[in-house]
């Protein structure tokens, strides 16, 4: 497995992964996926930042990819960062989402950001084990914030410095 920057062309391969999350877990908040069209342009708005996009690819397949944005649009925000992690359904419990993660703290420490914060949607129990293993601690839980499948869901709020941590 090679992680490296995301190209315009894996967004083919990295709007199924999504919507796979969106129709089946409760990772992403979000119930309608978004279109190939919509990830080319995430891609191409995030890198244009100077921010990290990156995938993970296994034999010329993408298997997982992650990204970091300005946490608020806000000014005062513009050194925290809010990370995304996606794996291919398949590839779950293999070491990707950590890869991952490992590749994405020091390039958003390399494109100026101070904290990275993650937004952990249902509280996936996985994604804060991969997340407390990098060295996040937990910031908070807002309890019952989204409603999916017919349950409320908790939001996990993780923090990692990226200057000291």
């Amino acid at each position: 497995m090679v992680v490296r920057g995301a190209r315009s062309a894996d967004a083919e391969q990295i709007a199924p992964i999504y919507a796979h999350h969106v129709l089946h877990g409760t990772a992403s908040f979000d119930e309608v996926p978004p279109t190939v069209n919509f990830w080319r342009d995430k891609i191409s708005a995030v890198q244009a930042k100077g921010w990290p996009f990156i995938a993970a690819e296994s034999d010329g397949t993408i298997v997982g990819y992650s990204y970091a944005t300005q946490f608020r649009d806000r000014p005062a925000y513009r050194f925290t960062c809010e990370n995304s992690i996606y794996v291919h359904p398949d590839h779950v419990g293999k070491g990707v989402g950590k890869a991952l993660l490992s590749g994405l703290i020091p390039a958003a420490r390399q494109s100026g950001f101070k904290h990275m914060i993650a937004v952990i949607g249902g509280g996936e129990p996985a994604s804060v084990a991969v997340h407390r293993s990098c060295g996040f601690v937990e910031a908070g839980r807002m309890k019952t914030v989204g409603f999916k499948f017919g349950h409320w869901l908790d939001s996990v709020y993780m923090q990692l410095d990226l200057q000291n941590g």
